[in-house]
């Protein structure tokens, strides 16, 4: 058979397998009930509005403008209702209303179930002093109306040193769900290559299977098989959670924006899971028991924990931190810091194509390094061989 026919066969062989295990299934779900999760919990956020429900008995009714225009300046929505006294008390005692305002414009009184909100208290406060001050203003002979609408058109420029993001809150969560899909699916997946690979070593179906084709064209289809899946994997996710947000409106910022962050996370899970999973594979291959994966493996765990826990706990708090900047051009880092920076606003466009051209070229180099190891390791059964010894050539 041709190269091409016979890489074909191998990862038709993986995607078969691992299509029909139980962990894909679980972890699929898994997957999408996070995603569909912090979609709701978007959506229960961003419409979620702090409004304070208040009563007015009619001889206090003229204050429901004012409390509303007070409210609204001191960041606070106000919904008022008109009620009678009794019908208020009742729905204090219900949990209907926040407060009931009594008595005259001039002279009101406030009842509550308890203890008046901190924030109804500042409205309050305000509105108080006001009605003070347009009394004072009326016997000065003054006009309050005139006087309240200078004030109200009154402000103050503000100048900005660095230009304010847009939707900044919203991308830090974008950000954040980005890194641990991109962290756990290439996690997950770059290990399953390393399994894979020692568990054909131990069972000796390497052996079969090497007498027929070639050792870099099992590896290659191993790696390109179990990508395949995972990449499936990560692209419906992020399809049901863009969708989601779409259609139950949950993002408070442009689809463009979510959409772009899933198509880039992946792009990188893509590019990320080559880079390790050609490591892990090669590193498998040196041990011959399950048991011993891990001991072998740890390097690159450690090369895929460092990136995503330095991204994690310090892009959300300083998205421009410029040592992260540096890093995500690192190609061992780049699959971990550059989704989560784009997610967050700050990679301009050349930024990621030169990050992903740098990951490309050590793809390149890693292709020879994996394919020389396994190539020499696999068929070698027992203790662990050495690394230096499967660089060697026979």
């Amino acid at each position: 058979m041709r190269t091409s026919e016979t890489i074909r066969l191998v990862i038709g062989r993986e995607v078969s397998t691992r299509a029909r295990s139980r962990a894909f299934r679980i972890t699929t779900i898994v997957n999408l009930v996070l995603v569909l999760g912090f979609v709701i919990l978007f959506k229960l956020l961003g419409g979620h509005t702090s409004a304070s429900d208040i009563g007015f008995t009619r001889s206090a009714e003229p204050l429901a403008g004012p409390v509303v225009s007070v409210g609204h300046a001191v960041g606070q929505n106000i919904k008022p209702s008109t009620v009678d006294q009794a019908t208020g008390e009742a729905q204090l005692r219900d949990g209907k209303l926040d407060v009931l305002v009594t008595g005259t414009p001039d002279g009101f009184q406030l009842t509550v179930k308890q203890d008046l909100p901190d924030n109804l208290r500042n409205v309050f406060t305000v509105l108080s002093r006001q009605i003070v001050l347009n009394n004072e203003i009326t016997k000065a002979g003054g006009d309050p109306a005139t006087v309240n609408s200078a004030v109200e058109h009154s402000g103050f420029p503000v100048n900005s040193l660095v230009p304010a993001r847009q939707y900044q809150a919203a991308r830090i969560a974008l950000a954040i769900i980005t890194g641990i899909l991109v962290y756990v699916s290439i996690m997950l997946y770059g290990q399953l290559v390393a399994q894979g690979v020692v568990e054909e070593k131990a069972s000796r179906i390497v052996e079969i299977l090497l007498s027929t084709i070639r050792p870099w064209q099992l590896m290659a289809g191993k790696v390109a098989g179990i990508g395949l899946i995972g990449l499936a994997q990560l692209a419906l996710t992020a399809v049901v959670g863009v969708g989601a947000g779409v259609a139950l409106h949950a993002f408070t910022f442009p689809t463009n924006i979510a959409a772009g962050a899933a198509a880039w996370a992946v792009l990188w899970f893509l590019l990320g899971y080559v880079v390790f999973a050609l490591l892990f594979g090669a590193l498998g291959a040196l041990v011959s028991r399950q048991e011993d994966v891990g001991g072998a493996t740890a390097p690159v765990l450690m090369a895929l924990v460092v990136p995503y826990i330095l991204s994690i706990t310090i892009l959300p708090s300083n998205p421009t931190n410029g040592f992260m900047a540096a890093l995500s051009f690192v190609p061992f880092f780049s699959p971990m810091i550059m989704p989560m920076r784009i997610a967050l606003g700050v990679a301009p466009l050349w930024q990621p194509l030169l990050a992903l051209v740098l990951t490309l070229a050590l793809i390149a180099l890693l292709v020879w390094f994996a394919g020389r190891v396994y190539s020499n390791a696999v068929l070698r059964m027992g203790a662990k061989v050495r690394l230096r010894e499967a660089l060697s050539s026979h």
